[in-house]
């Protein structure tokens, strides 16, 4: 009976977040590119901006979310943040730019409770023997939300060169419509707690006023988030987190330019005619479909061998750094920076929609890499301690993210691309000596 509801309830929580998420991720996806199309009326935010304040936002709220979701619960912590998404989604369909940059402050506190809600939930409904089982259950859902929406953009968007006020009016009510579903699914996940409370309180116990209990949870939350604060501020000092630090920072660099910068940069290539726009749409579904390979090759077929975290890392590398130079060949260098929406430099090749989307798969691929390893070896470091240490890679991956998403707008291509090829290097570099480090207390301890 109790597995059942925890299976149903790991469903449920998938179903949810691929709803939110089809909406969102869309969103981030196009958003720049319908900025851009908006630049007849008084509208003056920039898509990048917003995703910026969004992330920036976010790696703060991080640090506050965990006693938040202590005192309120995760169920009710999650309905809440998909208002807040939801709120964010529909300003597209009325867009002025201080209802845009408001409910960007407003989702990147959102997320961040989210996504601790989320993680809180997951364990509260798995066991030791089901956890992996149901993180993957959770992730393929997830990833499935890249493929939605963007296949509505692809069908939506061909052969178009502007996006007029009413499609972009049809597209959002649409997402919107999605989002609310997705939050409204969250009241669908039922209490796990209860029946084995039911049975072993006391009749005495129930006299005690709910007042009085909410209390009590409010403080010990307070108190658990000082000694959290100092775990992070402890974890933070150590040579682990200070290495790993490069590694992460790169995943938001990259992040950062698979979610946002590089559909925009294929809306913005002029050789590709018409067939632009409905790419960026494409290009979303591939990276999504490179996520879904890396995660399913490095998250279940290569299981826990002691040679393999380097080995997946160093073919990140490779994969995003193969990536790079094509997208360096094949992109206009001004394709990010345009405020019209298409671009006026040549590239090197002329520019070709296979070698555009391969790009897009192998950046999926390549942050799948990253992003897998960084788990496994957290998990593996901080065994003990791992939600301080989850904190502070969303953190790091959060504050270069959004650097990253406001120098996007500026920035030409070859000089983005750059900052990534030395962050990567550095950072696998940095994870090589974590594992390294890790190895040689494994053998010291074996001994």
């Amino acid at each position: 009976m109790m597995a059942d509801i925890r299976t149903y309830n790991v469903v449920v929580l998938g179903i949810g977040f691929l709803l939110i998420f089809t909406a969102f991720t869309t969103c981030g996806n196009i958003e720049q590119t319908v900025v851009k199309s908006l630049n007849s009326t008084n509208f003056t935010g920039s898509g990048y901006h917003s995703l910026g304040i969004i992330y920036g936002v976010f790696s703060f709220c991080n640090i506050l979310a965990p006693t938040i979701v202590a005192v309120i619960g995760a169920r009710f912590t999650m309905f809440l943040s998909g208002i807040l998404y939801s709120g964010y989604i529909a300003v597209f369909i009325i867009p002025s730019t201080w209802s845009f940059y408001f409910t960007s402050v407003v989702i990147g506190f959102g997320a961040a409770m989210l996504w601790t809600a989320q993680g809180h939930f997951l364990v509260e409904n798995s066991d030791a023997s089901t956890i992996n089982r149901n993180t993957g259950v959770f992730w393929a859902l997830l990833q499935c939300s890249m493929l939605f929406g963007n296949l509505y953009v692809y069908f939506d968007w061909k052969g178009k060169t502007e996006i007029s006020d009413r499609e972009r009016k049809i597209m959002f009510t649409a997402l919107l419509v999605i989002s609310v579903l997705g939050t409204l699914s969250f009241l669908a996940l039922r209490k796990v707690r209860q029946l084995e409370e039911a049975l072993s309180e006391e009749e005495g116990q129930s006299l005690l006023s709910a007042r009085f209990i909410y209390k009590q949870k409010a403080a010990s939350a307070v108190t658990e988030a000082k000694t959290e604060l100092k775990t992070i501020v402890e974890i933070f000092k150590s040579k682990t987190i200070l290495l790993l630090s490069f590694c992460m920072a790169y995943s938001g660099l990259e992040l950062s330019f698979y979610s946002g910068v590089y559909g925009t940069c294929i809306g913005a290539t002029e050789y590709f005619g018409n067939s632009a726009k409905g790419l960026i749409g494409i290009s979303g579904i591939v990276v999504g479909i490179g996520e879904i390979v890396g995660g399913g090759l490095f998250g279940l077929v290569l299981k826990n061998n002691r040679f393999r975290r380097t080995s997946v890392v160093f073919l990140g590398m490779v994969v995003h750094f193969v990536a790079f130079y094509l997208i360096f060949l094949n992109i206009p260098d001004d394709a990010p920076v345009v405020l019209q929406t298409s671009s006026q430099h040549n590239p090197y090749l002329a520019p070709s929609v296979s070698i555009a989307l391969l790009c897009s798969f192998l950046l999926g691929l390549g942050d799948s890499c990253f992003n897998t390893q960084l788990y496994s070896i957290l998990g593996r470091a901080y065994a003990e301690q791992s939600a301080p240490a989850f904190a502070i890679f969303k953190f790091i991956q959060s504050v270069s993210a959004a650097v990253a998403f406001f120098y996007s707008g500026y920035v030409l291509l070859t000089w983005q691309l750059l900052v990534m090829v030395i962050m990567g290097f550095i950072g696998t570099l940095c994870f090589f000596m974590v594992e390294r480090m890790q190895n040689m207390s494994a053998d010291a301890q074996e001994y």
